[in-house]
């Protein structure tokens, strides 16, 4: 301690400076810091839940890369064993699969991009809460969230609609999820309202204020509902199972139920094998599973690290009132 008055040497001053370093190490310290047996028992179960979740996929790839023998030998392998890709060739050769996969991903798109244009001007229109019938707007949409019409009268619609036996059912049938709408509208409203009055003084209109102002500040949050309606297009085939008998228009994930429900790639929803030289290749039924699970879920693995960085802090932007 220091005495007013008292000169100190340049030892005291160091050892002094020491101290005070020492005391705010402490302080900068977490209080609520995990003991060592709470952070092996979090790192344990991530572990586990990591395996859970990878263990699967490894056997399923490993066994879409070995060959039809080693398959039916050994159905729990991890690593391939003697890897071929007559699988994979078989896949690329069969139309129904291509054609399938085409429709999919059209889907996935122009369902995502007309999903995110009529869900962004909703969610913009719905932030402004001085509009006339606004909290009955909003329970119009909560309502959804809690009770559904269900599928007959769903299917009685898309009927009337001239919908069934339709690509563009699977558009139309989803087009404005609850959740995101609510979440995006979230974070408009979060936005200060000084940056819309400025522009408004400068003559701008709405759609200006929503192109220029809103959609710039919501990258993330964009980003975020893009892939969530995205990822259920991609997976969704309770729409084409549903409302589309022809087969020649099934979405890819209808087809791979087929083949995992059928067990057999010739009885797919009466699609016709492939022929020449692909039908020499020695594949199983099991290898046609799994190198068809692999070629659906790939696409949108490669598209998830695009938009990985805006994920969670879009759903945080989008979740609370800023």
């Amino acid at each position: 301690m220091v005495v007013p008055g008292e000169t100190l040497t340049t030892n005291e001053i160091a050892v002094q400076a020491v101290e005070e370093s020492k005391r705010t190490r402490r302080r900068s310290r977490m209080p609520d810091q995990n003991p060592l047996w709470a952070e092996i028992m979090i790192y344990g179960v991530l572990t586990v839940l990591t395996l859970i979740t990878l263990l699967p996929m490894m056997n399923v790839l490993a066994r879409s890369l070995s060959d039809a023998a080693t398959v039916a030998q050994n159905p729990l392998m991890l690593v391939p064993q003697r890897m071929t890709l007559d699988a994979y060739e078989y896949i690329f050769n069969t139309p129904v699969l291509m054609r399938s996969f085409g429709i999919s991903v059209f889907v996935t798109v122009v369902g995502t991009l007309f999903n995110m244009i009529v869900t962004t001007t909703a969610a913009y229109g719905l932030s402004k809460t001085y509009i006339p019938g606004h909290k009955f707007l909003m329970w119009m949409v909560i309502t959804p969230m809690l009770f559904s019409a269900g599928l007959l009268p769903t299917y009685i619609l898309m009927k009337d609609l001239g919908l069934i036996n339709s690509v563009w059912v699977m558009v139309i049938a989803g087009l404005v999820s609850p959740f995101n709408l609510i979440l995006l509208r979230n974070f408009f409203w979060s936005i200060p309202p000084e940056l819309e009055d400025a522009a408004r003084l400068d003559g701008a209109s709405d759609l200006r204020c929503l192109w220029d102002i809103a959609l710039p500040l919501s990258k993330p949050v964009l980003a975020t509902v893009s892939l969530f309606y995205a990822v259920a297009h991609w997976n969704d085939f309770f729409t084409g199972l549903f409302f589309i008998t022809d087969n020649s228009k099934w979405p890819l994930q209808v087809v791979l139920r087929t083949i995992i429900i059928d067990q057999n790639m010739m009885n797919m929803g009466g699609a016709k094998a492939p022929t020449g030289d692909v039908q020499q290749l020695v594949v199983s039924a099991d290898n046609i599973k799994a190198a068809t699970i692999i070629f659906a879920v790939i696409p949108i693995i490669l598209v998830y690290p695009f938009l990985q960085r805006h994920f969670v802090k879009g759903i945080m932007l989008g979740s609370i009132k800023g």
